[in-house]
């Protein structure tokens, strides 16, 4: 080997370890509450809590809306919902609960420290039978981050569990940063850091679970997240995070993946991640991507208005984009995974696709076949990932995106018991 050569090696091996540095130590015992509120989440009359916030990922039918004069963000029928949740606590759990906002040390991007925030959503009293480290799905404005509303998932509260949900950088406190989309090991990392504050937090109160094995519980964005903070710990915390179970539904696991069939269509079912993905993995991986390149003027003119101020939800993104074919909303060259600028994408895509590991606790795995905004080519490669090991799946025709949600949430909370 000649000098030369060897010294371009060691310039590209300096290069990759900008970012991948070590992460550095952080003392986890620093969650201190911002605000603790007392609820309910069936109230008096028995309808469901208007405070809790429902999943919406931007594309209802008109069955399943309701009217927004109240405000509310729900978007489902309301005696859809309170049914369900009702079936989903039956008639021995609690009623009561307790949200705890608070923050966090957490790590920033390139492994530093980093203060970062998120919420606990537990029984008001009794006893605590695990962790629940939830994952949450796309949202756009910050209004909807955990540390901001009542999550929907913070209904398992009522069955004797501590809801666990970090805000992720972007959001919250660290609402000013760019949100780094579907960055596996960043936002893996937030979810992780805040479980690890938490533990001694419930210690703290007196409220130390009866099990310390944590489970895994995420859908959409949050399904794909639930899978890299299972191998998150399994590689650094599998002391301090023992996993008891792992529930992923309809996540993008498979981005290469999932480009590929989005190309093939033209069309995305949830136009506001192409934004947030592009710029969200371009930060992430310290790619410096030049917008112009991927998306058409409109968007490019509006995106970082549209998506950074954090002012608006995943369904006012979509529509002020207002096209889902995907040749009206990135470049030719954005669509051309062999461009120069696309090609580098999509390698730093393929590095953030999470099934690249070895599942060591049972994992529940849900989609719906007829999904309309994750394709379900995701569980696809999934499944084939995952062929050998304590894997359950539940495939099946279970309608669009949101209604797949509401058969896995209720899937969930029969086993939650």
């Amino acid at each position: 080997m000649t000098i030369k050569k060897l010294l371009y090696i060691v310039f590209v091996l300096l290069l990759v370890g900008c970012r991948q540095g070590e992460v550095e130590y952080v003392d986890f015992d620093t969650f201190k509450p911002t605000s603790i509120k007392s609820g309910k989440i069936l109230m008096d009359d028995g309808s469901l809590n208007p405070e809790i916030q429902m999943f919406d990922d931007g594309n209802l039918n008109a069955d399943e809306q309701v009217a927004e004069g109240s405000g509310s963000p729900r978007r489902i029928a309301s005696t859809t919902l309170t049914d369900m949740v009702r079936d989903l606590l039956g008639s021995a759990t609690s009623n009561n609960v307790v949200q705890i906002a608070g923050t966090y040390t957490g790590h920033d991007i390139d492994g530093n420290p980093l203060t970062q925030s998120g919420k606990i959503i537990m029984p008001k009293s009794g006893k605590i039978r695990n962790i629940v480290l939830v994952s949450h799905y796309t949202i756009g404005a910050n209004y909807e981050a955990p540390s901001e509303t009542f999550s929907m998932e913070g209904i398992f509260a009522g069955k004797g569990y501590a809801i666990v949900l970090a805000d992720y950088i972007g959001f919250g406190v660290t609402q000013d940063l760019i949100h780094p989309y579907l960055h596996a090991e960043s936002t893996a990392r937030s979810v992780v850091d805040l479980g690890l504050a938490v533990k001694p937090y419930l210690k703290h109160i007196g409220r130390e679970p009866e099990d310390e094995r944590v489970i895994l519980l995420g859908y959409s964005q949050g399904g794909a997240t639930t899978l890299a903070v299972m191998n998150l710990i399994q590689q650094e915390y599998s002391a301090e995070l023992p996993i008891k179970r792992v529930y992923a539904g309809a996540g993008p696991y498979d981005l290469t993946r999932t480009y590929d069939f989005a190309m093939s269509e033209d069309k995305t079912g949830i136009p506001c991640a192409i934004p947030m993905i592009v710029q969200g993995i371009s930060v992430g991986e310290d790619l410096h991507l030049m917008m112009k390149d991927f998306f058409q003027p409109k968007l490019l003119e509006n995106y970082d208005s549209w998506i950074n101020s954090k002012q608006f939800t995943v369904r006012e993104i979509n529509q002020m984009i207002d096209v889902r074919k995907l040749s009206e909303i990135m470049t030719p060259e954005g669509c051309n995974k062999k461009s120069k600028q696309t090609a580098i994408l999509y390698k730093a895509l393929m590095r953030n696709s999470v099934l690249n590991f070895k599942p060591q606790a049972p994992v529940y795995l849900f989609h719906s076949r007829e999904d309309d905004t994750v394709p379900f080519v995701n569980s696809e490669s999934a499944e084939k990932a995952f062929k050998g090991y304590d894997v359950e799946y539940n495939f099946g025709d279970y309608g669009s995106h949101m209604s797949g949600f509401l058969k896995f949430a209720a899937a969930v909370g029969k086993e939650l018991n």
